[in-house]
């Protein structure tokens, strides 16, 4: 199997063996154009908060990456029965009703391009949203923990239809970044069942009321409409990708009848795609990008934290897996449904069929510590971690707030911002590198107690992503979460897990479940919490929590972004 997948900064392929999950090869391929976050390819100036990308990154991927892999991995193109795929979410793109990226017509239109997950500039319509949605009692915003991102598909696209209405008016399709890839891959286009539900507001087999976005704004209406594929097509040798429909009305029904075309009225069947489903086969172009057979199976489309849950066999109820990369995403299958607050969402099969899938997160985490040392000018990490690791706990007087992003999980607040408390003029750079690892981990520790709180207990919490390279930043989360840790057994996690989700696609194993006993890999209590460290860190962990409430409403911080808007403006 081939896993690819989409990050924030680059794309990787993973060559995996299908009996045992070994990775044989692997390759990454960084994007040409990185995160455009001040500016366009062409020049044209952004705003504050946008985060765009190019999906001419993306198809990049494919045509370096997938055969550079094949070639590491020392394999035959032959060899390989299925590709699946994974990207980061909520990042999503205007699209034409052929797929073709809005960009491409109109390149020097910020509008037009691929809005990245970390694209926050859409804050002011996602709180317009929540307002609405809690005054009318909307029964989805509970799904959502009270309050949905800036992130997200509708605060987006609502950013969009206000600013650039002639690019929201073009948009036949506003397409997960996730769905559009497999659509290039098959020809097929489909919307899987994670984004829709975690950033589409996909619930109980319908989204949000043409109603309720009329309120929002009267040309908001047919909004969900572009969400919807085309009329559903019979691949080749009479296989049908996928079961179920989304009707005129945005209810999904599985009773296979067609459902009226919102824009024109003609019947069509529209469906959403089961994780681990067969999404369609490799076609010939795409075949010719990858060097891959033609015909091959390409699994439904997912997200990179999702898909990773499979990758350290991480997928009964219970198991928590923390992606901790640029950020960090939190996801766990549950047997239960609760109302958890600040969550990003709990949707039926959203991680494997036949449970609850819970997802929330941190905004920034990665992305912190690397901010923070690019501010001295230097690549200094691991001098930094070294000085930090020899102070004992509280030894640099500092507690700071891990909302240099924003606040994902539990305020969902991406104009909140970062707060350091304590410094004096003896306060050294390590120091403050230390307090800011911590702040992370504290944030992780509010994420599983508002778990626990609502009723939904996390038995097992395992780390995956890149900085489990920092042995000291995971013996931090150890003591401050006073619990053990376990650790994902790959460098690769979103790939393998999206070579483990393909292998079920291409019928090698019937069920995600049983495919990620075989193929997933996790060592557990890699890390053990310390008694007299985790007794120091709660002292500090309720002067977290205080500062949590003094500035979780908001009024300083959003005074303060709102007078870098205007200077910059």
């Amino acid at each position: 199997m081939v896993g690819v997948d989409f990050g924030t900064l680059s794309g990787r392929a993973v060559v995996v063996r299908v009996s045992d999950g070994a990775e044989v090869g692997s390759a990454v391929h960084a994007y040409t154009h990185g995160v455009m976050e001040t500016a366009l390819p062409t020049g044209e100036r952004l705003g504050p908060d946008w985060a765009l990308q190019s999906p001419q990154d993306w198809i990049d991927v494919l045509r370096i990456a997938v055969p550079a892999a094949l070639a590491d991995a020392g394999v035959a193109p032959s060899s390989v029965i299925g590709l699946g795929t994974d990207f980061t979410a909520c990042t999503v793109l205007p699209a034409t009703s052929s797929g073709t990226p809005l960009c491409v017509e109109t390149p020097r239109v910020p509008h037009a391009w691929p809005k990245l997950w970390k694209h926050h500039a859409a804050q002011p319509h996602a709180d317009r949203i929540n307002a609405l949605a809690s005054s009318r009692g909307e029964s989805w915003l509970a799904r959502y923990g009270g309050k949905i991102s800036s992130e997200w598909e509708f605060a987006k696209a609502l950013q969009v239809l206000e600013e650039a209405p002639e690019v929201y008016g073009r948009a036949a399709r506003w397409i997960e970044a996730a769905d559009w890839i497999v659509w290039q891959l098959t020809g097929v286009e489909s919307r899987n069942t994670c984004t829709a539900g975690y950033k589409g507001i996909f619930q109980d087999g319908t989204y949000p009321s043409p109603d309720f976005l009329a309120a929002l704004n009267p040309a908001f209406a047919d909004f969900t409409t572009k969400l919807l594929p085309s009329e559903g097509e019979t691949l080749s040798g009479g296989e049908t990708p996928f079961e179920g429909e989304v009707s005129a009305g945005g209810e999904v029904s599985s009773s296979g009848e067609r459902g009226l075309d919102p824009l024109g009225g003609s019947p069509r069947v529209v469906s959403l795609a089961p994780l681990g489903g067969l999404a369609g086969r490799l076609t010939a172009e795409a075949a010719a990008w990858t060097t891959l057979p033609e015909g091959i199976a390409i699994c439904t489309g997912n997200v990179d934290a999702h898909v990773t849950a499979a990758a350290a066999d991480a997928v009964r109820p219970g198991q928590m897996v923390a992606i901790m990369g640029t950020s960090t995403c939190h996801v766990m299958p549950s047997d239960r449904l609760a109302e958890v607050p600040g969550m990003c969402g709990v949707v039926k099969d959203g991680i494997v069929p036949g449970l609850w899938g819970y997802e929330a997160g941190q905004s920034a985490v990665g992305d912190i510590f690397a901010w923070y040392v690019s501010t001295l000018g230097v690549n200094a990490h691991e001098e930094l971690t070294a000085l930090a690791e020899r102070q004992k706990v509280g030894e640099h007087g500092l507690v700071a707030l891990d909302w240099f992003g924003g606040n994902r999980s539990v305020l969902v607040d991406h104009n909140l911002s970062g707060v350091i408390v304590g410094q004096t003029l003896a306060t050294k750079p390590e120091d403050v590198y230390r307090a800011l690892i911590e702040s992370t981990a504290y944030g992780a520790r509010m994420i599983v107690e508002t778990f626990e709180k609502a009723g939904v207990p996390v038995e097992e919490f395992v780390v995956a992503g890149g900085l489990l390279k920092n042995r000291f930043l995971m013996q931090v989360y150890a003591d401050v979460l006073r619990r053990p840790l376990s650790v994902i057994g790959s460098d690769q996690g979103p790939a393998l897990g999206s070579a483990i989700h393909a292998a079920v696609a291409a019928g090698a194993y019937p069920d995600i479940q049983r495919a990620a006993a075989a193929m997933g890999k996790r060592t557990e209590a890699a890390y053990l919490p310390d008694e007299a460290r985790a007794d120091a860190y709660d002292r500090l962990y309720t002067q977290y929590q205080i500062l949590h409430d003094t500035f979780g409403d908001g009024r300083m911080l959003h005074t303060l972004r709102a007078i870098r808007n205007e200077a910059a403006a």
